[in-house]
C-alpha cells in the first residue's frame, strides 16, 4: 500500500475523535495558569522567607519548585503550538513569560519543535528536536570516534542529568546557525528576560537564590527530558523511513502513552498522552484526558506505566530488522 493510501485510510478513524477536542478554553487556560504559576509563586516567597534560617527546607521547596516548572513549560509548549488560546498574541505573551520561567526561547524552541512533530520516527529526517538515535548498522558502520561520542551522548549520566540541565542552562542562550530573525529575537529577549529577574532575584536572597533556581531548573530539566525520553524511545517504538513514514503510525505507534499516577500526571501537564498529542498539537493539555476517554482507537495504545519505563534506560540502538529497540549487547555475535 502506497504512502498517499495509508494516509487516507488512517485519517477518517482519528480525525474525527481529535476535532472536538482540537479548541482551547480560555477559562480552563485561564485556570490553569493561575492553579500553576500562584503556588510556584508561593514556593519562592516560601524560598525568601527560609533561605537563611533553613536552607535545607528552602532546597526542598526547590525541589517542589522544580517539578511545577514542568508544568509550566508544558502550558509553554502548547503556547508553542498556538493551541493554548485562540488569540496568537496571547499565545506569544504566555509563552514569552513561561519562557523565561523555563529558560526556553519561545520561537526558537518551537521551531525545532514544529520539526520533531512533522519528523518524529522519520529515519530520513532526524536531527531537529529529537534524542539522537542510530540504527545497528549505523553505529557498526560509523568510525570509532562517532561510536565513542555516540555511547557517551547515550550514557544515563549524559542523557538524563548533564545533558538536559546543559541544554537548558547554557545552550538555549545561544544563536545557533540555523536560528532565524525571529528565533533569535526570541532568544535575546528570553536572555534580558532572565537578566532583569536574575539580578531583582539575586538583590533580594543574595548568593542563596543562584543556588535555588540552579536545582528548581535541574529537577525541572531532568524531569522533563527524561518524559520526553520515554515518549518515543520505547522498545516498540516506530521508525520507517520517509516513503513508508505516515502521521498517525508515527503517532500511534511511536509515541507512548505514559500512565503516570495523577499528581505526576497534574505536574506533567498530561503530557503522558503523548500519541493523542502527536496526532493533533491542536488540543490544548488539559483536554488531552477527555479525548483518550472518548475514543476507543487511543486506549487501544498499550500504557507504558513508570516501573516498566525503567527499562528504557538501556535502549540505545534501532534494530531496523526487528523493528524494535535495543542496547548495546544486541552487538555482541551470538554464540
Amino acid at each position: 500500500m502506497c504512502t498517499t493510501q495509508k494516509k487516507q485510510k488512517a485519517r477518517p478513524e482519528w480525525y474525527a475523535a481529535v476535532k472536538k477536542y482540537s479548541k482551547p478554553k480560555a477559562s480552563s487556560s485561564l485556570w490553569q495558569i493561575a492553579n500553576t504559576l500562584i503556588p510556584y509563586i508561593a514556593l519562592w516567597v516560601a524560598m525568601w522567607y527560609f533561605h537563611l534560617t533553613n536552607l535545607w527546607l528552602s532546597l526542598g521547596l526547590a525541589c517542589l519548585a522544580g517539578l511545577l516548572v514542568v508544568r509550566i513549560f508544558i502550558i509553554f509548549h502548547d503556547c508553542g503550538h498556538f493551541s493554548y488560546f485562540k488569540s496568537k498574541r496571547a499565545c506569544e505573551i504566555v509563552g514569552y513569560i513561561t519562557g523565561i520561567i523555563s529558560f526556553s526561547p519561545f520561537y526558537d524552541w518551537g521551531k525545532d519543535h514544529k520539526l520533531h512533530h512533522a519528523t518524529s520516527g522519520n529515519l530520513d529526517k532526524r536531527g531537529f528536536g529529537d534524542i539522537w538515535t542510530l540504527t545497528v548498522d549505523e553505529y557498526k558502520e560509523a568510525d570509532a570516534k562517532t561510536q565513542k561520542k555516540y555511547r557517551m551522548y547515550r550514557h544515563p549520566l549524559i542523557i538524563f542529568f548533564i545533558g538536559p540541565i546543559f541544554v537548558f542552562v547554557v545552550k538555549q542562550r545561544f544563536v545557533r546557525d540555523h536560528t532565524g530573525d525571529t528565533g533569535k529575537a526570541s532568544i535575546h529577549i528570553t536572555n534580558i528576560g532572565l537578566l532583569i529577574y536574575g539580578a531583582l532575584m539575586f538583590w533580594a536572597m543574595g548568593w542563596q537564590f543562584l543556588l535555588l533556581q540552579f536545582v528548581v531548573i535541574a529537577v525541572a530539566a531532568v524531569f522533563g527530558v527524561w518524559l520526553f525520553y520515554v515518549q518515543h524511545q520505547f522498545e516498540d517504538t516506530y521508525w520507517e523511513h520517509n516513503e513508508d513514514w505516515t502521521l498517525a503510525e508515527s503517532a500511534l505507534e511511536g509515541s507512548s502513552y505514559y500512565k503516570l499516577p495523577r499528581i505526576l500526571q497534574w505536574l506533567s501537564g498530561n503530557i503522558g498522552f503523548h500519541h493523542i498529542h502527536h496526532l493533533s498539537s491542536k488540543i490544548p493539555n488539559y483536554r488531552l484526558e477527555a479525548a483518550y476517554n472518548d475514543s476507543e482507537i487511543f486506549q487501544e495504545v498499550e500504557p507504558l506505566t513508570i516501573r516498566k519505563s525503567l527499562k528504557l534506560i538501556t535502549f540505545r540502538l534501532w534494530d531496523k530488522e526487528n523493528k524494535k529497540m535495543v542496547s548495546f549487547k544486541a552487538l555482541k555475535p551470538t554464540v
